[in-house]
């Protein structure tokens, strides 16, 4: 299996740890970018503006920094930087982090027994400019949540800083009858998807 350097532009832990559990060595440098919907955007596009700007804003910094591009082994190398996010939609509208609980609730009510789709756009580069870019979506179907669950799972804390408000790899796992494509991508990065591109990028 292929073992890159990689560049993580994503204070995702959850990014960062599956990269390490596929072999690579991972440094962080999060981007931060101004991620407000703009009005009548489409989730398609919405997706699509952020991954460019991160990947923009990112390459900027990991360029000017210290960070060798393509040392192989050494320290501060890196063969490939990425960036990545991760949007829900329910009808074709927007879920984006909740603002506080009562906004947790307000999300997770709607996504209560019906059926809503999780896209991860992920951008991979090399420091000569070439890039792969992916978007991978996956339906998720969630039964009934039952008000008692609803208000346990909130108190927990776990989908605070979570699009949709719930993590499908923690305590939401009881919600989810089934999903229809990538689990990877409703975590926040698609292994197999991005594990392709990253043999294609740097052979």
């Amino acid at each position: 299996m292929l073992a890159a350097s990689i560049l993580l532009a994503s204070a995702s832990p959850r990014r960062r740890a599956i990269l390490e559990t596929l072999g690579h060595s991972v440094r962080v440098r999060a981007v931060a970018i101004d991620e407000d919907e703009l009005p009548g955007e489409t989730a398609e596009a919405y997706l699509a503006r952020i991954v460019d700007a991160k990947l923009a804003a990112a390459m900027e910094a990991a360029l000017s920094s210290a960070l060798t591009p393509g040392a192989g082994e050494d320290a501060l190398g890196w063969d490939a930087l990425l960036v990545a996010d991760t949007t829900v939609a329910l009808d074709h509208a927007l879920l984006h982090k909740p603002i506080d609980d009562d906004d947790a609730r307000r999300i997770l009510r709607a996504l209560s027994g019906r059926a809503h789709v999780v896209t991860t756009r992920f951008a991979l580069a090399r420091a000569d400019g070439c890039t792969h870019v992916e978007s991978v979506a996956t339906r998720v179907v969630m039964r009934a949540i039952e008000p008692d669950e609803l208000e346990a799972y909130v108190a927990t804390g776990e989908g605070r800083d979570k699009a949709g408000a719930y993590a499908i790899q923690g305590g939401a796992s009881a919600f989810v009858q089934r999903i229809e494509g990538s689990y990877g991508a409703v975590v926040g990065l698609p292994a197999c998807e991005v594990t392709v591109a990253l043999r294609g990028l740097l052979g």
